[in-house]
């Protein structure tokens, strides 16, 4: 009996030893290093690379979505690869499919509440297609924040691509270099710039390419002196000192806009989300005093005013606080 026993636990042991090991694997497999540095490479090549329509059309089925049904009608949508090649920017893994799926399970779990909330059905519709849009405002903060930090690195980017081609280094070599020693997200940019040259692409269309995946101005800047030196000739190193110096500048200035808007911003902000935070406190406090507004005529009409208002007020302030370097 005991040696059942003890051969029992072993071979349970076994089991779930090799069951962890399965698991780990299959993780490994498909959200390890390798395969995001895989996913990476197919969503730079497939948002911005030139590529032959049969090559695109096979990476578009692998990025959409894993399902082949949904794969089929995301491809049939027309500018689908914009919204591909917007979530590549934004530096985000989530696929099309699963930005739609996100969007869905927000506004299923929102109309689940319907019960447990004293609103009107038509109100909480409303609310649950509004609360749909945030993993879309997810993926643009996301993308807003890269952005931001292309432009802060790329001056340093510049300088260096400078100092190379002084070295007497070629062009393509100093972007292999900024691709290896510049941090993300502008390093695996002008990596994935650098790799397209050795891999046959001319260097005008990898250019065009950069400019297409990182929708940055400063960098189409760069994009357009270096393309153009190419046609008339003349030194790029000074040229691209001469753009960093620009980028450096125009930062700083920005910097300093910012911090005048910030009261601007803060006070937006505040006059936006006061009225809803306060109609939410005095929902849970005493419901009774809100229903007036969904069950009277003359309420819904004061709802629908100040809502336009404060959308009308809001637009006005981000006009004034919005000013372009």
């Amino acid at each position: 009996m005991s040696t059942i026993f003890y051969a029992f636990g072993i071979l349970l042991f076994v089991a779930v030893v090799l069951c962890v090991e399965g698991i780990y694997l299959w993780w490994n497999n498909y959200h390890g290093p390798a395969a995001r540095r895989i996913d990476a490479r197919l969503r730079a090549i497939s948002a911005g690379g030139q590529v032959n329509a049969e090559r695109l059309s096979i990476l578009k089925k692998r990025l959409l979505s894993d399902s082949p049904r949904l794969q089929r009608w995301l491809m049939s949508m027309p500018r689908i690869s914009g919204l591909d090649r917007w979530l590549e920017q934004s530096g985000s893994t989530w696929s099309v499919g699963q930005l739609m799926g996100y969007c869905a399970t927000v506004v299923l779990c929102t109309v689940a509440l319907i019960p447990l909330l004293p609103l009107p059905l038509p109100l909480m519709l409303a609310i649950a297609a509004v609360a749909g849009i945030l993993p879309v405002l997810h993926v643009m903060s996301l993308r807003a924040r890269r952005i931001k930090q292309l432009e802060a690195q790329l001056p340093d980017a510049v300088d260096m691509i400078s100092r190379a081609l002084r070295a007497g280094h070629s062009f393509s070599g100093a972007l292999g270099m900024v691709g290896q020693e510049m941090k993300a997200p502008i390093g695996p940019e002008f990596r994935t710039t650098f790799e397209e040259i050795n891999y046959g692409v001319a260097l005008d269309e990898a250019m065009t390419n950069l400019a297409i995946r990182v929708p940055v101005g400063d960098l189409r800047y760069f994009v357009i002196a270096v393309l153009i030196q190419r046609e008339s000739g003349g030194n790029l190193a000074e040229i691209l000192d001469t753009i960093g110096t620009m980028v450096r500048e125009r930062l700083k200035l920005f910097d300093k806009i910012r911090v005048l808007s910030a009261e601007g911003r803060m006070s937006a902000w505040v006059l936006g989300l006061l009225p809803f935070g306060t109609a939410g406190m005095i929902l849970v406090v005493n419901p009774d005093f809100m229903k007036v507004l969904w069950q009277d005529p003359l309420g819904l009409r004061m709802v629908g005013g100040a809502l336009v208002s404060m959308i009308l007020g809001v637009l006005w302030m981000r006009k004034i606080i919005r000013i372009r370097v």
